[in-house]
């Protein structure tokens, strides 16, 4: 993928040269983990996986940068994994690190376009997404591109010294077509 625009964000390859700002991002456990998991990996570790997330399909690293349209600065990044080794879906995640840029809609835009991506080039047939049931933010995103609250696994998430609920979110590729019709 060269490239996915939006109105205010594109999705694109992750450079070489923006390693070191997403590497930041998820060494503050401040930016990460209030609402997700947080594993602090040393550079190389990060970069490599980075790397190799393409050829890995149930790799957490990131896939996309998340690039304002105007002006291609880097604002976070989106992945997607397979999250269970028998059942057939894959599920997203984002991240805006740029604190600027939160509360603008750039991460539900991007997820709208990592999502659209997925159903437009691989044969799935559902798309999810786990939110700690705290963030309203994620929880208001999920909701708002028409993914169902599906279920709640209790005590599934540690982070910051207790043990989260989190919102279990899906969307069936005929769902998100009635949502979002092409062009």
């Amino acid at each position: 993928m060269t490239g996915l625009d939006g109105t205010a964000v594109r999705l694109r390859p992750i450079r070489a040269s923006e390693f070191p700002t997403i590497h930041a991002w998820y060494q503050d456990p401040d930016r990460v983990a209030p609402f997700d998991r947080y594993a602090a990996d040393t550079y190389d570790e990060f970069v490599r996986s980075t790397e190799g997330a393409a050829d890995d399909p149930t790799s957490l690293a990131p896939r996309f940068a998340v690039a304002e349209l105007a002006s291609d600065r880097l604002v976070g990044v989106v992945g997607h994994y397979v999250p269970h080794p028998v059942l057939e879906y894959l599920e997203v995640w984002y991240l805006i690190g740029a604190e600027d840029a939160r509360g603008r809609g750039y991460g539900r835009e991007a997820v709208r376009l990592l999502v659209g991506y997925l159903f437009a080039t691989r044969s799935i047939e559902r798309v999810g997404a786990s939110v700690d049931v705290e963030n309203v933010a994620s929880n208001r995103l999920a909701a708002g591109l028409g993914f169902r609250c599906e279920g709640v696994l209790r005590s599934a998430l540690f982070h910051h010294g207790r043990w989260h609920d989190v919102n279990l979110y899906g969307i069936t590729r005929s769902e998100w077509a009635e949502k979002h019709p092409p062009g």
